[in-house]
């Protein structure tokens, strides 16, 4: 461990001496300033661990140096050392930002103590804000690869979104498509960054347990409320909840999720006082809300409170062109960690891959890759790794509405086309009506906004003429 240096900055030589004795004695490595301007320069050159600093010094005010210092390295300790003891500079030393002031006579056990403990709060906050700032570029919106047209657009709407004050977002996209991601990209590049981001999978928590989990209980609330708990909108104040799979809350904790949304206020369970909470709600779904909304099984007020700003992941067979990006991503991250040697696919297998529908999205890309860089050392990956059992198609046939039986030729079909027509048939038959169109579709209404801007579709003529 390297020696930590204490800038020592007092205009008496004698406790400078005294200072230096004991704390070079201590293990301490010690640097000597007996004015203002000394102890800046020194300060700047050396950057040092620590420093005592007089509240008294010929040339300036201590306080006046210690804040200059605070905004030049916040995170160094600095310990106000003063022999006037006057209340009001420690307040003030305290409130600008000092670890600890003592008093001369100086105390050097004390002196000590304090400034070990201010070592290890320093490391500690360091370590902290290294582990933020690496959170912070791992779940950077860059990081999702692909410059698809449609990857971009998504993207650009995360970053403007993570950057707003919005406090209900709704993600909606198939399984695979990266909505926790996306979540996490729109809690650490906001404002809410230092703030914490709990996650919650609904689908994982059984009903009865629930709303214990968002809202907590105070003690005695029921048999086995033993202590008071709380919940993670309290435990999250100024930062991030993200509901992943938010379509499996029961209808009876919607309501209740609803209150919080609006008044950014809950009481814990047996409680009796209403508690505030700041929190960006964040919420992601691969169900169709709005069919279920139609269906009844999620309430309507609460759909249109989440959904203010939607963002809608394209699936991966919309954005093919990201796939060999994909590929490569996934062998070099592969190749890492099992220590591998591969060098990419072959032509065959990416020609599979860039034919396959891909129904589990990136995430079964991954599982593919992962797959196969396992199975083999070096050199190419081929077909035989690939366990999609696409290598051709196998002439079924399927029917398109009002088109009869569409046969697929060996040689294969193009299903963009496929998808246009069936969406330009829906819009014809609901006279261009979307909300009619998407329900025919099953589909909500901003996916069939987003595939009618994708296949160029809405004018009369396109309608007619496909």
């Amino acid at each position: 461990m390297r020696t930590r240096t204490v800038l020592v900055v007092d205009d008496e030589n004698l406790v400078r001496w005294s200072l230096r004795q004991k704390l070079e004695s201590a293990g301490y490595q010690v640097l000597e300033a007996e004015t203002a301007a000394r102890a800046m320069t020194l300060f700047q050159e050396n950057g040092p661990d620590l420093v005592t600093l007089d509240i008294r010094l010929p040339d300036a005010n201590g306080l006046k140096v210690l804040l200059d210092m605070k905004r030049l390295a916040p995170s160094v300790p600095i310990v106000m050392i003063t022999a006037y003891g006057a209340v009001d500079d420690a307040v003030k030393a305290l409130q600008i930002g000092a670890y600890d002031f003592l008093e001369k006579p100086i105390n050097f056990e004390r002196l000590l103590h304090s400034l070990e403990n201010a070592l290890e709060t320093s490391v500690l906050r360091t370590e902290v804000e290294r582990s933020k700032k690496e959170q912070a570029d791992t779940w950077s919106i860059d990081n999702i690869i692909g410059d698809s047209e449609v990857l971009r657009e998504a993207k650009a709407l995360v970053k403007k979104v993570a950057d707003s004050e919005a406090n209900t977002i709704l993600i909606q996209g198939e399984s695979g498509t990266g909505k926790d991601m996306v979540a996490k990209a729109l809690h650490y590049q906001s404002r809410r960054a230092h703030q914490p981001l709990m996650v919650l999978n609904c689908a994982a928590i059984p009903e009865q347990l629930l709303e214990n989990e968002l809202f907590g209980h105070e003690r005695g609330a029921f048999t086995d409320a033993k202590a008071m708990k709380k919940g993670l909108f309290e435990l999250a104040d100024g930062g991030t909840v993200f509901f992943d799979e938010i379509s499996e809350i029961h209808l009876n904790l919607q309501a209740k999720l609803l209150r919080v949304l609006e008044d950014q206020t809950f009481r814990r369970i047996g409680g009796i006082r209403d508690i505030k909470s700041d929190v960006r709600v964040v919420c992601a779904s691969n169900k169709d809300l709005e069919k279920m909304v139609r269906d009844g099984e999620f309430r309507e007020d609460l759909f249109y409170r989440l959904s203010v700003i939607p963002i809608i992941l394209p699936p991966l067979r919309d954005r093919k062109d990201d796939i060999p990006a994909l590929v490569d991503y996934f062998i070099a991250d592969y190749n890492l960690r099992f220590k591998k040697s591969i060098k990419g696919v072959t032509a065959k297998a990416q020609k599979i891959m860039l034919n396959y529908d891909w129904p589990g999205n990136v995430r079964e890309l991954k599982n593919v890759i992962e797959r196969a860089v396992i199975l083999q050392d070096q050199g190419f990956i081929d077909v035989d790794l690939l366990p999609l059992r696409i290598s051709e198609f196998t002439g079924e046939s399927t029917a398109l509405p009002g088109q009869g039986t569409l046969a697929i030729p060996s040689q294969g079909i193009d299903l963009y086309q496929v998808e246009k027509e069936l969406i330009r048939q829906a819009l014809v038959k609901a006279r261009g009506n979307q909300t009619h169109a998407s329900r025919l579709l099953s589909i909500s209404r901003d996916t069939l906004r987003y595939k009618m801007k994708k296949y160029g579709l809405g004018k009369q003529n396109e309608l007619v003429a496909g």
